[in-house]
């Protein structure tokens, strides 16, 4: 996870006593100690710790307009989702010939290698760059215009998908402000911006709005299917909305970074280690 200097909205900070909480009962499942007094000095305890640290944001994690993006969440969540983008992601699933899938996912996937290629060469990824080059030229070749997947039969692994984004995260950019918009989901400032770039790399800036919006429409329909296993995840976590938000920030974050974690991060976790180790002890 990445850490940032801008502020949050007050909102995030609604997690912190949920985090007590959460901490205390796995303090009070390792402790062995029945006792109620017991449990509730445990949890004293800990949210006690937790207030004098303070209320500190969630990292890289800005939501200035978040009342704003509840309401849009509520309906993504409660109406345009199970109505419309669940049931219609699941049909195609269930109905189209995962043979046929297969040719469309690869086709677009296709159509984002150069993009990749170029953020992978920026962020000096030389053998991630190559890689997105040489799948290109050879499903494109080879592949029927990316239908069949050569490269990958070639031992050409796909690497992860670069976005410019991920680049401007990688030199420091922070996300900026989060956005939560209608049938499209989370998206910051930052990843936008990103997206507008990448849409001017070949081929992607030949393509029409309305064929845009098509691949927009089938890379959605197949992220929302795979969701479908993760689904009680969702629901059964405290607040919906900052559980989808700080996982999308964190995973930009991973991206921006390549996985590595920031000395701060690790320093917050040894800290809270040691700390539930000192307990456990007592």
């Amino acid at each position: 996870m990445e850490t940032s200097d801008e502020s949050v909205a007050g909102g995030v900070q609604s997690g912190t006593s949920e985090q007590a909480e959460t901490v205390a009962l796995a303090v009070t499942a390792q402790s062995g100690d029945s006792g109620d007094e017991t449990d509730a000095e445990l949890l004293a305890e800990i949210e006690a710790e937790v207030d004098e640290q303070g209320d500190y944001p969630v990292p890289g994690v800005y939501d200035p307009f978040e009342n704003f993006n509840r309401v849009m969440w509520s309906i993504n969540y409660d109406y345009l989702d199970p109505y419309i983008a669940r049931p219609v992601s699941i049909a195609y699933m269930d109905y189209v010939p995962s043979f046929v899938r297969t040719g469309i996912k690869n086709f677009l996937a296709n159509l984002d290698e150069p993009a990749s290629m170029i953020n992978s060469a920026v962020m000096l990824e030389g053998e991630q760059a190559v890689a997105h080059f040489n799948r290109f030229w050879i499903n494109s070749t080879f592949g029927v215009a990316g239908l069949i997947d050569i490269a990958s039969a070639a031992d050409i692994r796909k690497p992860n998908d670069r976005e410019f984004g991920d680049t401007m995260g990688r030199y420091g950019v922070p996300n900026g402000p989060y956005f939560m918009v209608p049938m499209y989901g989370p998206i910051t400032l930052r990843e936008g911006a990103g997206d507008m770039v990448d849409d001017l790399y070949f081929p992607l800036d030949l393509l029409t709005f309305w064929q845009s919006l098509g691949k927009w429409a089938f890379e959605g329909m197949e992220s929302r299917a795979a969701l479908v296993p993760q689904e009680a995840l969702l629901k059964d976590s405290p607040d919906p909305y900052i559980f989808t938000r700080d996982a999308y920030i964190q995973n930009k974050n991973f991206s921006a970074t390549g996985g590595v974690v920031s000395e701060d991060t690790v320093e917050e976790d040894t800290y809270l280690d040691d700390y539930l180790d000192e307990i456990d002890a007592e």
